[in-house]
């Protein structure tokens, strides 16, 4: 069952104090002689009052029309006069301010020009009485017309912030799942390129030479270890509970020959500068890259030589991988090889540059900056 209102329980409390207050007048109205607008006049009055909501301006006008025409020819003197004063505020509350504040003055004039007449009906004090209620429910229809709208603003502010939050909240896990999947495909892809290249050479070294065969089952099987660390890693962001403490990948700058003996390629290393104090979130991109690079020599170049070097100097740490192999040039739009490179370049405000040589193969240069934040791209 639908509930009344407030604004109707008010205006049936005032329809029944109005209602009331005239049976009492016509019960004891003494020497006065009530007529048919004694009792017409309220009950259109006390009616349209119910229809102030929808209808403000109208229901004020007619309200005024009726108390004006009552107190002039009725025989009883009634409290109908409380129907403009809830009139007026409700034109007001619902920004009729103007039509609330024109109409009200009308009638104070009006009253003032009946008053000049020679018969005085109301003396001094409630005259002006009648106008000070009837710029109060003006001004306190004004006032709560004010309160809802900014009640609605700050409702709306909070809407609109936690709209922002969640799609915030969005993109980050957007962020972070293509973090994620950069993270696996570099650690996946890597290792398993390169345990496919130990897997080859064991098994020509089974029928020439068994000796080579162990070593690389032996790297195999290091490389696997390493896989399945880094891995745990990786997937155990998705449960890391403190995201402020970064922690340090499995392999690392400081270990780099570790790094490019996984590889199964031949690599010269030039270093220049100290590896073993770079910040994490450097060192884990300076590692990504180098093992992508890597893994791009050895699937796409046609070669099993390269060249690495790191130069860290001045507040920056520039990588290079090159080979001079006859391979064709990587394609970066069949995966996320040198797109989640350069990616990894750009989160640390740095660059990543990657193209054939002129002299042939191919050359990947990266500049990692040590002292620009990241801004969360692992």
């Amino acid at each position: 069952m639908r509930r009344p209102s407030t604004s109707t329980i008010v205006s049936l409390v005032v329809i029944a104090a109005t209602l009331v207050g005239v049976a009492v007048t016509y019960a004891f109205g003494g020497a006065e002689q009530p007529n048919a607008l004694d009792l017409v006049l309220p009950i259109i009055g006390c009616g349209v009052l119910l229809l102030r909501e929808r209808y403000p301006v109208g229901v004020l006008i007619l309200v005024m029309v009726v108390v004006a025409v009552y107190y002039r020819y009725a025989g009883l003197d009634g409290p109908l006069a409380i129907l403009p004063f809830v009139a007026l505020y409700t034109a007001a509350d619902r920004g009729h301010l103007t039509a609330a504040i024109a109409i009200g003055a009308a009638s104070v004039l009006g009253m003032g020009i009946g008053e000049t007449g020679g018969v005085r009906h109301v003396d001094n004090s409630l005259f002006l009485m009648i106008a000070g209620w009837e710029v109060a429910a003006i001004a306190f229809g004004g006032v709560t017309r004010n309160r809802r709208a900014y009640l609605r603003a700050v409702e709306q502010r909070a809407l609109e912030a936690e709209r922002s939050k969640e799609e915030e909240a969005r993109r980050r896990a957007s962020e972070e799942r293509l973090r994620i999947a950069r993270e696996l495909h570099d650690v996946l892809g890597h290792n398993i390129s390169m345990m496919n290249v130990q897997a080859a050479a064991a098994l020509h070294g089974l029928k020439k030479r068994p000796e080579d065969a162990e070593t690389a089952l032996r790297t195999i099987k290091d490389t696997s270890k390493e896989t399945l660390r880094e891995l745990r890693t990786t997937l155990g962001v998705l449960r890391q509970v403190d995201e402020d403490a970064p922690t340090r990948p499995a392999g690392s700058l400081a270990r780099v020959d570790a790094l490019v003996a996984a590889s199964g390629l031949e690599v010269r290393t030039e270093l220049s500068g100290p590896l073993d104090a770079v910040p994490a979130e450097v060192d884990l991109a300076a590692v990504r890259i180098i093992s992508e690079s890597l893994t791009n020599v050895s699937r796409h170049s046609g070669t099993t030589q390269a060249t690495l070097t790191i130069n860290n100097a001045s507040g920056n740490i520039m990588i290079c991988v090159e080979d001079d192999g006859p391979g064709a040039t990587y394609d970066e739009g069949s995966g996320f090889g040198l797109q989640g490179m350069r990616e990894r370049a750009t989160a640390l405000g740095g660059t990543l540059e990657a193209g054939p040589r002129a002299e042939g193969g191919f050359r990947v240069v990266a500049h990692l900056p040590l002292n620009q934040p990241s801004n969360g791209a692992g």
